[in-house]
């Protein structure tokens, strides 16, 4: 057996496809990392044989199912950092839309078949704690052969070193980052085959909810009428065509004598448990405002003398069945409650209600207009993909989200609206933007410099709506809507078997772009340095104009070295950890 193997950073993505030729190159040392306490760092070994073979990272016996194979299991041990604080995790490949498997899944699996002449990626993490020594500690690696029944023998080893600095960052939930990332847990009840919002469906919730706060996460998303999204135009795909629908979390009721009941407790508990985490900066709430419409596939209007095409499902005590709601009355009745609810709660100067992509200003406007007659109290957010919505001063609208193109087109009138609003002003990539973004094709290196972008533009953080947005079978199949969306458009994470999410390469990225963030503007705020910064940004990005983003290719937008965003990030940490 001929085993070769060698270190890459955390944003490495192996392509194993139709036409593969064996890197036979010498690999350039892998670089000494450095990270603070409350911090993490990672570090990619990649192993390759001349047969195919069993990795085990997981120290657990494990035999072949067919009969007698090589197996090379990986032990990382790192004096002076306890065990339970190194993670060593296999990396899964994911078919993308070329029908190329790529890098992206970090494996809850110890053991994993490898073929032969086929690269298999293994994700070490070092989580640092406050309590930790500054020093450096040398992180060693070794593979140990077996077969069968023999006895493991030494076939390889490496190393790397990690100097801690002797600094404690913050914890996620103080991060000024404004981190918006949707969440769609209808979906989560569907993969786990659990009612939905029962206790089942909520333990399985609250585990989401927890990776959500470990990237910083600052919005909570409600959904109050039913599916808004009109099912994300699923009906209209006849190759795989995914369950999107998302439904209400108030429970409605007619009853026999009339009167309405509203069920708050499902909002009530989910509330309660992301503020358990942190996640309380921002309510977001869907299904009262620009609801999406598919009408010749009869997703249309309910509510005929509505502005907007709102469902609200009820039950009707005295027939016994389940309706929609026809009046306006009835939703005017609704929507009061619903302000009264949230009024009661205390956290009415946090609810936004949103609007996805609205299309037609005049027609948002009213529509805008006819909800704040209803429920004066509630301010509004907007996500917007459209030119010339940039710029207006829209009523009643306190946070403004535009796409990473519309921001880039029109950034003078960007920066005006900043002047204006009262709330926040961050920027979303989606299915449109082809890069930087966080598809599954996408260069690992994009996930990270999101956050880099929203400081050089100067807003508060991103927006992206698809932390669980998985079509039917996301593993084996993640591609879906192709070619209007690309594979890993849906998803940051996936469904664990245990009930958790299985992280991904691009989260991790995300998660470090969002730390370098925080420490950029730590710096900038005890040095003074906006022209330092300014100047060191320039190294890692190479447009002169906002515009360019849309014109130019990435080679010419941004650096793709992951060691040249490490530089700046170090550069500031040693000056702060000496000043700390």
């Amino acid at each position: 057996m001929e085993l070769t193997y060698r270190l890459e950073d955390e944003s490495y993505k192996y392509v194993y496809g139709s036409y593969m030729v064996p890197n036979k190159k010498q690999s350039p040392p892998f670089p000494k990392q450095y990270c603070c306490k409350n911090d993490w760092a990672v570090a990619q070994l990649i192993l390759r044989a001349d047969v195919a073979m069993q990795v085990n990272v997981s120290g657990e016996a494990c035999f072949y199912p067919k009969g007698a194979l090589d197996e090379i299991r990986v032990a990382v041990d790192v004096p002076g950092i306890d065990p339970s604080q190194i993670k060593v995790q296999l990396v899964g490949l994911i078919k993308d839309d070329d029908h190329q498997y790529k890098s992206d899944l970090l494996m809850d699996e110890g053991n994993i078949f490898v073929e032969a002449e086929k690269e298999q990626a293994i994700w070490i993490q070092i989580n640092v704690g406050e309590d930790i020594k500054p020093a450096t500690y040398n992180a060693s690696i070794k593979l140990y052969h077996k077969n069968l029944f023999e006895d493991e023998t030494l076939m390889g080893e490496t190393s790397f070193e990690l100097d801690v600095l002797d600094m404690v960052l913050d914890d996620p939930k103080d991060y000024t980052f404004h981190l918006d990332l949707w969440q769609h847990n209808s979906n989560i009840a569907r993969k786990y085959q659990v009612p939905l919002w029962s206790d089942a469906h909520f333990a399985i919730i609250e585990n989401y909810v927890k990776s959500l706060a470990e990237l910083g996460q600052k919005a909570v998303t409600l959904v109050v009428s039913e599916v808004p999204w009109s099912g994300q135009d699923s009906m209209y795909d006849k190759i795989n065509p995914s369950n999107f629908y998302e439904y209400s979390m108030v429970q409605l009721t007619l009853e026999e004598s009339g009167n309405w009941v509203y069920d708050f407790s499902v909002l009530d508990r989910y509330l309660d448990l992301c503020a358990v985490y942190g996640i309380d900066k921002e309510i977001e709430v869907f299904g009262l405002i620009n609801i999406w419409l598919a009408e010749d596939a009869g997703f249309g209007k309910v509510i005929e003398d509505a502005s907007d095409a709102i469902r609200l499902r009820y039950y009707d005590a005295a027939q016994g069945t389940y309706r929609y709601m026809r009046k306006k009355a009835d939703l005017a009745a609704y929507v009061k409650a619903l302000e009264g609810f949230f009024r009661k709660k205390g956290v009415l100067e946090r609810v936004r209600l949103l609007a996805d992509e609205p299309s037609d200003l005049d027609v948002f406007i009213d529509k805008i207009n006819e909800m704040k007659a209803l429920a004066p109290g509630f301010h509004y957010k907007v996500a917007i993909n459209h030119i010339e919505f940039m710029g207006k001063n829209i009523p009643h609208v306190v946070d403004y989200c535009p796409s990473l193109t519309c921001a880039c087109d029109k950034y003078d009138e960007l920066v005006d609206v900043q002047k204006n609003v009262n709330g926040s002003v961050t920027y979303y990539v989606c299915c449109v933007q082809a890069y930087p973004n966080t598809f599954l094709r996408s260069p690992a290196i994009e996930s990270r410099i999101i956050p880099w972008i929203a400081w050089v533009l100067g807003l508060d953080g991103f927006l992206r709506w698809n932390y669980t947005v998985w079509p039917d079978n996301p593993i084996n199949h993640l591609s879906v809507h192709y070619p209007n969306w690309p594979a890993g458009d849906t998803n940051f994470v996936y469904p664990g078997k245990n009930g958790s999410p299985m992280l991904t390469i691009r989260y991790m990225n995300l998660k470090r772009g969002i730390r370098d963030y925080e420490i950029i503007r730590q710096y900038v705020h005890q040095y003074n340095a906006q022209e330092e910064v300014k100047n060191l940004l320039k190294k890692v990005f190479y447009w002169e104009h906002t515009a360019d983003m849309n014109h130019k290719q990435p080679k010419d937008l941004y650096a793709f070295d992951q060691q040249a965003y490490n530089n700046i990030i170090h550069h500031m940490l040693t000056k702060l950890s000496a000043d700390s």
